[in-house]
């Protein structure tokens, strides 16, 4: 994950691992409240030792939770950015095979034919993520909230 690997850069050489794991295990909370529980005890655990890493996490680690707010059957599919990375993959790989395209156009075509390939094929194939489940989960929160 993007967010961990950035965390080393406010950390010592050589130091953290215990750290980063359990800064790791946030990621693996039911949902934001207890994430939030967890994120105030890392925080306590490890604000002395390590404070700069803490005001960073403190400012920048909500970015990264929002896809607690979604149903739990979701979260594992959303909180690495798979989803974005393996698309853009296709277009490098597709782009890379033309090489020299005639105009900005044509480059364009291209690229919107594969976002419609990519497209259908979540609509008809695999269902990567089941919708039902988020719809479930705003009614409840709706019902909630009233």
């Amino acid at each position: 994950m993007h967010f961990l690997r950035n965390a080393l850069d406010h950390l010592p050489r050589k130091h953290g691992d215990d750290c980063l794991q359990e800064l790791r295990w946030l990621y693996d909370c039911r949902d934001l409240e207890e994430a939030k529980t967890d994120l105030a005890a890392w925080l306590g655990k490890w604000s002395g030792k390590y404070p700069r890493l803490a005001g960073w996490v403190e400012e920048t680690i909500e970015q990264t939770l929002t896809f607690l707010r979604l149903p739990r059957t979701h979260h594992k599919y959303l909180k690495s950015t798979n989803m974005l990375e393996r698309p853009n993959e296709e277009i490098r790989r597709r782009t890379y095979v033309v090489r020299i395209f005639p105009n900005t156009d044509s480059c364009l075509r291209l690229v919107r034919a594969l976002a419609v390939e990519t497209h259908e094929n979540w609509m008809e194939a695999n269902r990567y993520i089941n919708m039902n489940d988020l719809r479930e989960h705003k009614k409840l929160a709706l019902r909630n909230a009233a």
